[in-house]
């Protein structure tokens, strides 16, 4: 079912006047030209594309689009709670003061009491109105001077006894444990009836998942994407705000971990601010921001104050230059531009709205450091960057040049679901899976990590009855793939990373190599240094988030069973021009058996033995043991990823 629009307001909503935002600001932010003037503006502008989609009560925000598997109210309510979240920011961010805020209080305030009389689904047990009563909860104590206060009693007990729905009840076994945590400390902090045991709860299932070096699975399993920053980390360090004192048991820790974290995270987003387009739920954009944010509120992060505006504003940036919000001041179900395949079937119209977690830099002063520091580099501004993750069991490779974040994955799966937003080998801050049915990969499920070590990283899964086995090895922009493949006869088709955009990429193709480049120069190539028999680019029409054009570089080889086959590529994405022959000619390639030698240009050596895994593979927050090989890396070395000796 489609919303309405409201009396007056045209079909598809009324395009709005083109946003005009504040002059950059170039001295004191060299690197974005944003400033806390800039954030305001972006929110004011959210904030008016949604009005025109509330309805008559004021209760239920029913945006365009399609909508989600919770039914039409539950999407209402889904919109007003995620933009009441950004309205509490927007608020709190002039005390209140000034037009706009006041306009917020009057219309969210008037629609809380609607929602929380009747109008809103109850709070049932694992009901998606849980997710939306927590940014409720939230928003209410951020905003509770100038919005909370002024309810009369009788306004209050309607939305207390809403939220009461929390008490007792039970959540999904993942981050949702967190939205009864918050849900009942607000109601603990206006007097209201609650349940300590639940809190309690909550929070120690959480230490359950945490796996080391500032990381959480969100939930059981391998669940490692940009829901430990903006729940795993967020609704931790929002409880603390909540609860005070009474956090102090629990801060000390939550601030440790969070430090620790970005520490990691830093590495996960562009120079062009784009965050690494890998995981579920990317259609909340900016909320990538929200860790930064709370690292700063905290005072719980590694980065100077001019970082963290750096790296948020960056990402604001990002998005607002290609299209989000839109002509409507609305956000759409997708990344840049509208693109369901980004989504998940819990994804409804005001589910983009999750983009105000980013904003959560509205709550620190004007005066703050964060705000009046000069824009400062991160690493990346500043060089090359290789950095291993082993919690997480992924790989970073980046490159100053062209200022793209590549990350491999060896070792995220989210439940073995299958899903093309965690079961490629890499992905990008530049690319996105291509989502064809039948897409030039190697299937994964369930990751079986090996190692994760300096400048190289491995795993292994089973694709029916074959079993595959990849070593990455990082140079420079390169990525060699070592890959041992065991099991029934078959073709195997490699994939290297979609490029696309408006137009229709390039494609070249040669002796063993492929590659495909989009308009503005970024160039995907993939070259076999050993064992591949064919190249070819594949295209694809609307099923890739950056753009209707898409075109991937493939190898492929035919594998008649019985011995294993070992086969290496390697694989290059690119904002600079690339020369695949010259990257073939450029490392040399001896394989024995199932040991891999790899000597590059510049002298450097790496030497990869596959398949002496351990089976069943190595768990999150598990030591991996080192091989007995190594990798020469200018002078120094470090233990090269495949099987422990």
């Amino acid at each position: 079912m489609e919303a309405s629009s409201p009396p007056g307001t045209p079909a598809g909503g009324a395009r709005l006047a083109p946003l005009v935002l504040p002059a950059p600001d170039r001295v004191l932010s060299s690197r974005t030209g944003y400033t806390r003037e800039t954030w305001l503006a972006v929110a004011g502008r959210l904030l008016e594309g949604v009005a025109p989609w509330f309805s008559a009560s004021g209760a239920q925000v029913r945006l365009p689009g399609r909508g989600s598997w919770s039914g039409a109210d539950c999407d209402g309510l889904e919109g007003f709670a995620r933009t009441f979240l950004l309205a509490a920011f927007r608020i709190a961010a002039t005390d209140g003061g000034g037009q706009l805020a006041e306009q917020l209080v009057e219309r969210y305030a008037r629609g809380l009491v609607a929602g929380a009389a009747g109008e809103w689904p109850r709070l049932t047990p694992c009901s998606q109105q849980m997710v939306e009563a927590a940014a409720i909860a939230v928003g209410l104590h951020e905003s509770r001077a100038w919005l909370w206060d002024k309810l009369d009693g009788r306004e209050q007990q309607y939305v207390v006894d809403w939220l009461s729905g929390f008490v007792g009840s039970r959540t999904w076994d993942n981050n949702w444990r967190l939205f009864q945590v918050v849900g009942e400390q607000f109601l603990a902090s206006v007097g209201a009836p609650y349940a300590q045991d639940d809190i309690d709860a909550g929070l120690d299932r959480v230490e359950d998942w945490y796996v080391g070096d500032g990381w959480y699975s969100d939930g059981p399993g391998q669940n490692f994407d940009h829901y430990i920053g903006w729940a795993m980390h967020l609704y931790p360090g929002l409880w603390t705000r909540m609860a005070g004192p009474a956090a102090d048991g629990r801060l000390a820790v939550y601030r440790d971990r969070l430090h620790r974290f970005i520490e990691d995270a830093v590495h996960l987003t562009g120079s062009d601010g784009a965050p690494i387009h890998f995981g579920r739920s990317l259609c909340y954009r900016t909320a990538a921001a929200a860790p930064y944010w709370m690292g700063a509120l905290l005072d719980a992060t590694p980065l100077t104050p001019g970082q963290t505006r750096r790296l948020c504003s960056g990402m604001l940036r990002h998005f607002v230059d290609h299209g989000a919000p839109d002509e409507r001041g609305l956000l759409s179900l997708g990344w840049h531009h509208h693109f369901l395949p980004t989504t998940q079937p819990y994804s409804g119209r005001g589910s983009p709205y999750w983009a105000s977690k980013g904003f959560l830099g509205l709550l620190l002063p004007a005066d703050h450091p964060v705000w009046t520091a000069p824009e400062s580099a991160i690493p990346l501004d500043e060089a090359d960057q290789v950095r291993a993750m082993p919690a997480p069991g992924i790989l970073v490779q980046a490159t100053k040049q062209d200022g793209i974040v590549r990350v491999l994955n060896h070792g995220s799966d989210h439940s073995a679901e299958g899903d093309a937003h965690y079961n490629r080998l890499a992905y990008s801050t530049r690319t996105g899976p291509d989502h064809a049915a039948d897409a030039p990969v190697v299937p994964r499920r369930a990751i079986r990590r090996i190692a994760v070590a300096d400048h190289s990283a491995a795993s292994w899964w089973e694709a029916g009855d074959a079993r595959i086995e990849v070593a990455s090895v990082v140079h420079g922009r390169i990525e060699v793939r070592c890959a041992l493949v065991a099991g029934p006869a078959g073709l195997i088709r490699h994939g290297g990373y979609a490029v696309a955009g408006e137009h229709l990429p390039e494609a070249t193709t040669g002796p063993g190599w492929a590659a495909a480049t989009r308009v503005d120069r970024l160039t995907s190539a993939i070259v076999s240094l050993y064992g591949y028999e064919r190249a070819a680019v594949r295209r694809d029409l609307d099923v890739n988030a950056f753009g209707p054009h898409s075109a991937t570089p493939c190898l492929e080889a035919s594998y008649e069973g019985g011995d294993p086959l070992v086969l290496v590529a390697a694989v290059v994405l690119s904002g600079d021009t690339v020369r695949p022959a010259a990257l073939a000619e450029g490392i040399d390639v001896t394989v024995a058996e199932h040991r891999v030698h790899l000597e590059f240009a510049d002298g450097t050596t790496a030497d990869v033995r596959l398949g002496g895994h351990k089976p069943g593979g190595y768990k999150p927050g598990e030591d991996e043991p080192g091989g007995d090989e190594e990798v020469g890396d200018g002078g120094g070395t470090a233990p090269v990823a495949g099987a422990p000796a």
